[in-house]
C-alpha cells in the first residue's frame, strides 16, 4: 500500500467540504508580480510557461488556483503533469535528478520520499527558506523538509492528521452508540480498546460484514503516532527494535486472529467495492481519507457515515506532501513565487474546500474554511476542529530514506496474515527479508 497525502495516486472526485467561502481578496492576498531577471524561459514577449509535475490529486485543478494564479499573472501560464501513482512518479522522479534533465519547474515530494531527498539530492533544489515563511508550518512539517545545510527544499502542502470514521448504519444493527462522542470515549484507551470494540461489533454483525477493512491502516495509524518509528536519529534503521512497530504489529496480527478485519487492501477494487456495498464498519482515517470514502462508497451511502477522533490520545500523521523548485529549471524565481502562492494560507483553505486534503500552513486553520468546515456527506462532522486539533499535537517523528518500502513491505505481510491466514511469525519473517534486501 502506497502511503500518500491524498488518494494513494488515485483521481478522485472531491468530498463535498460545507464553509463559508473564501473572499476575492484572500485569494488575492499572496498574489506575484512578472517574471524575473533572474528566469531564462520567457519567450520575446516575456511570457513565461511553468510546468508542475505532481501524482494523484493535489487539489490545485480543483480549486480553480492555476486559473487564479494565471489571472493574477498575465504573463504566466501553468501546465500541470499529473502521474496517477505516485510509486510510478517517485522512480521517474529520481531518473530525472539523475540524468539533470527532464525535470518540472515545480516537482511534488511525498512524505515517505523526502527524507531520502534531502539526504541524497538536496543540492538539486532552491532553497525556498527566506521564500515561504517556514514559522508558519507546523514544526515538523518543515523540518522534514530541512537540509543538514539549514536549506528547506520543499514548501509543505497538506499533512494527514488521524480520526477514525465508522459507518453509522452498521454501528446502530450492531448495538452500538452511533453519536461521535459516545464513540470517540469507547476508544479513548487506545487502540487496544478500538480492537475491544471491534469484539463487541462482531457478536451482532450484519451479515458479511467486518468490523475495519484493513488491519495495515490501523498498523500505520499506531506508528504514525510515535516520534520513533522505523529510524533511529542518527539515520540507523530500527524498525525491528521499535516500540510502537511491535506495538502496531501485534494489534494487526490479533486484529487478524479475530477476523475483525476484512482483509482489504486499501484502495484496491475490492476495497472499493467494500465501501460501495457497506461492508466495513470502520476505517482508519487520516484527513485525506473521507474524500475517498464519499467517493467509492458514492451517493447511496451519504449520511450513514460519520467521523470522531482517533482512539486513545496520541495524534498521529499518515500522510502529506511538497512542492519542490528543481535549480535546474529555466523558471526557478517565477516557480518559487508560484509555490509561495499555493502553499500561503488562503490556497491552502481553498484545496482543503475543495478536496478535504488538510493544510500544513497553521495560518489556514482560523480562516472560515478551515476553521467552521464540515463534512455534510459525514453527517456533518466537524472536521476543521477535529483535524486543527490533532495537527497541533502530532509529535515530530524521525523519517528515514526508506520509511515507504518498509512501510509497504510490512503493510503486504498483514495482508498476508488477513487473506491467507499467514502466522504471524513467518509473516514478519518475509517483511523483514523483503526490506533487508531493499535498504541494504
Amino acid at each position: 500500500m502506497r502511503i500518500t497525502r491524498s488518494v494513494a495516486g488515485r483521481r478522485l472526485r472531491a468530498a463535498s467540504v460545507a464553509t463559508t467561502g473564501l473572499t476575492v481578496s484572500a485569494l488575492l492576498l499572496s498574489g506575484c508580480g512578472g517574471s524575473s531577471d533572474s528566469d531564462k524561459g520567457a519567450d520575446a514577449d516575456g511570457n513565461i510557461t511553468l510546468t508542475v509535475a505532481d501524482y494523484g490529486q493535489f487539489g490545485y485543478k480543483e480549486a480553480g488556483l492555476f486559473e487564479k494564479y494565471q489571472e493574477l499573472n498575465p504573463k504566466i501560464t501553468v501546465k500541470e503533469d499529473t502521474t496517477a501513482e505516485e510509486k510510478n512518479y517517485y522512480p521517474k522522479l529520481l531518473q530525472q535528478l539523475n540524468s539533470g534533465s527532464g525535470l518540472a519547474d515545480v516537482q511534488g515530494i511525498e512524505v515517505g520520499r523526502i527524507k531520502e531527498i534531502v539526504d541524497t539530492k538536496a543540492d538539486s533544489f532552491a532553497d525556498l527558506s527566506k521564500a515561504i515563511g517556514v514559522d508558519e508550518w507546523v514544526s515538523w512539517k518543515a523540518k522534514q523538509a530541512t537540509a543538514p545545510s539549514g536549506a528547506v527544499i520543499g514548501a509543505g502542502t497538506d499533512i494527514g492528521p488521524m480520526s477514525l470514521c465508522y459507518n453509522r448504519e452498521l454501528f446502530e444493527k450492531a448495538g452500538l452508540p452511533t453519536d461521535r462522542a459516545e464513540v470517540a470515549k469507547l476508544t479513548e484507551g487506545g487502540w487496544e480498546d478500538f480492537l475491544a470494540l471491534g469484539e463487541q461489533y462482531k457478536k451482532k454483525a450484519p451479515k458479511d460484514t467486518y468490523f475495519m477493512d484493513s488491519a495495515s491502516a490501523m498498523f500505520n495509524a499506531v506508528v504514525s503516532s510515535s516520534p520513533e518509528q522505523y529510524y533511529d536519529a542518527s539515520g540507523k534503521p530500527i524498525y525491528q527494535e521499535s516500540a510502537s512497530v511491535e506495538k502496531g504489529w501485534k494489534l494487526a496480527a490479533e486484529a487478524a486472529s479475530k477476523k475483525l478485519t476484512q482483509g482489504l487492501a486499501q484502495f484496491e477494487d475490492q476495497w472499493q467495492a467494500a465501501l460501495r456495498k457497506s461492508t466495513v464498519a470502520t476505517v482508519v482515517c487520516p484527513a485525506w481519507m473521507a474524500g475517498q470514502i464519499s467517493t467509492y462508497a458514492g451517493d447511496a451511502n451519504k449520511g450513514k457515515w460519520d467521523i470522531t477522533s482517533a482512539p486513545g490520545n496520541a495524534s498521529a500523521n499518515w500522510g502529506g506532501s511538497f512542492l519542490a523548485v528543481p535549480k535546474s529549471g529555466k523558471n526557478v524565481a517565477e516557480a518559487t513565487k508560484l509555490v509561495t502562492w499555493l502553499t500561503a494560507p488562503e490556497q491552502q483553505a481553498a484545496v482543503f474546500k475543495a478536496i478535504g486534503v488538510f493544510p500544513s500552513n497553521q495560518g489556514a486553520y482560523e480562516l472560515p474554511d478551515v476553521k467552521n468546515a464540515t463534512l455534510p456527506y459525514f453527517n456533518d462532522a466537524p472536521i476543521g476542529q477535529i483535524y486543527a486539533d490533532g495537527a497541533k499535537s502530532i509529535p515530530e517523528a524521525v523519517l528515514g530514506p526508506k520509511d515507504g518500502v518498509i512501510k509497504d513491505s510490512i503493510s503486504t505481510q498483514i495482508n498476508n496474515m488477513e487473506q491467507r491466514g499467514t502466522s504471524p511469525d513467518k509473516a514478519w519473517d518475509a517483511a523483514v527479508r523483503t526490506i533487508d534486501k531493499a535498504i541494504g
